[in-house]
């Protein structure tokens, strides 16, 4: 029936136009992950070679008030990154497979990021399928950290780069869409410590949203 919605199912978020959305300033990221966390739902990762997707799950770690995180006993050469200002990319391999992506958090030297779990691709989607070898279904380009960083094509090399003023060719953007009114929020997902913060959020009913939602 022309002009029928389901009720049970909110709205899908506007598809954004390549090169259209203003980077998220300085100010946001120096702020506290749990903070910050919620506020990022929705908003876009952007490749300068097309490829964008919105966010749509994300995981806060708080430095050393969280055993879970990287950064809880301090600075190394791995975790260097996460100590530096918020709004840089803080990249690291997982499992020995897969390059996960974090937006660094507040001040200077607190090591606190929020990981990104998953986007709902909206444009450069070939590049996207070919960097994760042809998947049957949208829904699998980018649900979860690891396919994710394949999907945009984040590696080691992004380490550092700034989101805020897009140095190396990847930035955070908004075009208008607010986060959810009301975030889905639960416990983080593959971690051993700290297992009871409920500090994983996703835009509810968003297919994109990795599978492990369910467990």
């Amino acid at each position: 029936m022309q002009g029928w919605t389901n009720p049970t199912r909110p709205p899908r978020a506007p598809i954004a136009t390549p090169g259209r959305g203003k980077p998220v300033p300085r100010k946001f990221y120096l702020r506290h992950p749990a903070i910050v966390g919620p506020e990022l739902l929705n908003k876009l990762l952007v490749r300068d070679d097309g490829r964008a997707g919105r966010i749509v799950e994300v995981e806060a770690y708080a430095g050393s008030e969280d055993a879970a995180a990287h950064s809880f006993r301090g600075r190394t050469a791995r975790n260097a990154t996460m100590f530096r200002p918020g709004g840089h990319l803080y990249v690291y391999f997982s499992y020995g497979m897969h390059w996960c992506a974090n937006a660094v958090c507040g001040p200077e030297g607190e090591g606190w990021g929020v990981l990104l779990r998953a986007l709902e691709p909206v444009s450069g989607v070939e590049l996207m399928r070919q960097a994760r070898g042809n998947p049957a279904r949208e829904r699998d380009l980018a649900s979860g950290p690891g396919r994710l960083g394949q999907a945009m094509g984040i590696t080691r090399e992004l380490d550092g780069a700034d989101l805020v003023t897009g140095d190396q060719g990847i930035r955070i953007l908004t075009d208008g869409v607010a986060p959810p009114a009301a975030a889905a929020a639960g416990p983080r997902i593959g971690i051993r410590h700290a297992t009871d913060r409920p500090w994983r959020w996703h835009v509810p009913a968003n297919e994109h949203v990795s599978r492990t939602r369910a467990r």
